[in-house]
C-alpha cells in the first residue's frame, strides 16, 4: 500500500450537523499522503445516510445496520479500507490545515510507536487532559481529582494540565477522540476490543499494543478541536450506563480482583450492572 496512506474513520449516531462540520474542516486539511474517509452510520434517525451520498460524495457511507456501538462500528469502517495508518475520529472534532501531516509525520519517524495522538483543545482552545496512566483504581481517581479541579479553574490542576499538555513523549494511553494508529498494530492485536460499547475502548487497544512492546506517543504540535460527546450529551442516562458496563467490562479483563467490587458500588448506586 503508498506510503503514509491513510484512512480516516468516523463513527456517526444522529450528530449531521457536527459530522458536516468535521467533514468540511477535513476537507480543508493538508493530506499526508493518498487519504480516503469513511463514515460507519450507527443506523442515525437524522436521515445521515440519505444525506452523506449527497453532501459528500467522495466519502465512504456504511450502514451498521444498527447501533453497534464504537468499537464495532470503527471494526467495520477499518477492514472496510487499506492504508498503512489510521485515524479514529469523533464526527465532534474540527481537524486544523496541518493537524494529520503532522501526527502522521510523528509516527512515521518514530518507527517504535503504532499510536499517537494530538493534543486536544474545547471549543475556547483549552487543552484537554487527553491521556493518561493506564486504568486502575488510584489511576481514575488521581485523573478524576485532577480534571475536575482544572475545570473549575484551581490555579495548580490549570498549570499542571498546561504543562504536561505541552510535552511530548510517551503515554500509557490516549483518547479515541483522534487516535492514529499504524494499521499493522492493530491487526497484531485484533482491532478494537468490541465488549466495550462505548469507551474505555482506548485505554484497552493502547494496553494491547504496549503489551506487544510497543509505544503510544502524544504529539503536542498537532492540535484538534473536540466539540465533547454531544451525542451522548442528548441521552446522559443512557450514555453513564453504557460507560460503566465498559469500566466494569475493562476491570474484569485487565483487573479482575477489582471488578466485583466495582459492580457492588455501582449497584449500590442505582446502576444496574451485572
Amino acid at each position: 500500500m503508498p506510503e503514509r496512506s491513510l484512512a480516516i474513520v468516523i463513527v456517526s449516531y444522529n450528530v449531521r450537523v457536527d459530522l458536516d462540520r468535521c467533514l468540511r474542516s477535513l476537507a480543508a486539511a493538508g493530506r499526508p499522503g493518498p487519504t480516503t474517509i469513511t463514515v460507519v452510520d450507527n443506523r442515525s434517525s437524522d436521515g445521515t445516510l440519505a444525506w452523506l451520498p449527497t453532501a459528500w460524495p467522495d466519502v465512504q457511507a456504511l450502514d451498521a445496520g444498527g447501533n453497534l456501538g464504537f468499537s464495532r462500528a470503527n471494526n467495520l469502517g477499518i477492514r472496510a479500507t487499506t492504508s498503512e495508518y489510521v485515524l479514529l475520529l469523533n464526527p465532534d472534532t474540527e481537524v486544523p490545515a496541518d493537524a494529520l501531516t503532522t501526527l502522521v509525520g510523528a509516527l512515521a519517524d518514530d518507527r517504535t510507536a503504532a499510536i499517537a495522538g494530538p493534543r486536544l483543545v474545547d471549543a475556547a482552545d483549552r487543552p484537554e487532559l487527553s491521556f493518561g496512566p493506564m486504568m486502575s483504581p488510584w489511576a481514575e481517581f488521581t485523573q478524576r481529582r485532577l480534571v475536575r479541579a482544572y475545570e473549575a479553574g484551581v490555579p495548580w490542576a490549570v498549570a499542571r494540565v498546561t504543562r504536561e499538555t505541552s510535552q511530548p513523549g510517551p503515554r500509557d494511553w490516549v483518547s479515541g477522540a483522534c487516535l492514529l494508529a499504524r494499521r499493522a498494530d492493530l491487526d497484531a492485536v485484533g482491532l478494537l476490543d468490541e465488549r466495550y460499547f462505548m469507551y474505555t475502548e482506548d485505554v484497552d487497544v493502547c494496553a494491547a499494543v504496549r503489551a506487544r512492546g510497543r509505544r503510544v506517543i502524544f504529539v503536542p504540535a498537532a492540535t484538534v478541536r473536540h466539540l465533547r460527546g454531544r451525542s451522548g450529551a442528548s441521552a446522559p442516562g443512557p450514555t453513564e450506563q453504557r460507560r460503566r458496563e465498559s469500566q466494569v467490562a475493562f476491570y474484569r479483563k485487565h483487573h479482575p480482583a477489582w471488578a466485583p467490587l466495582l459492580v457492588w458500588w455501582l449497584q449500590r448506586r442505582g446502576l444496574d450492572v451485572r
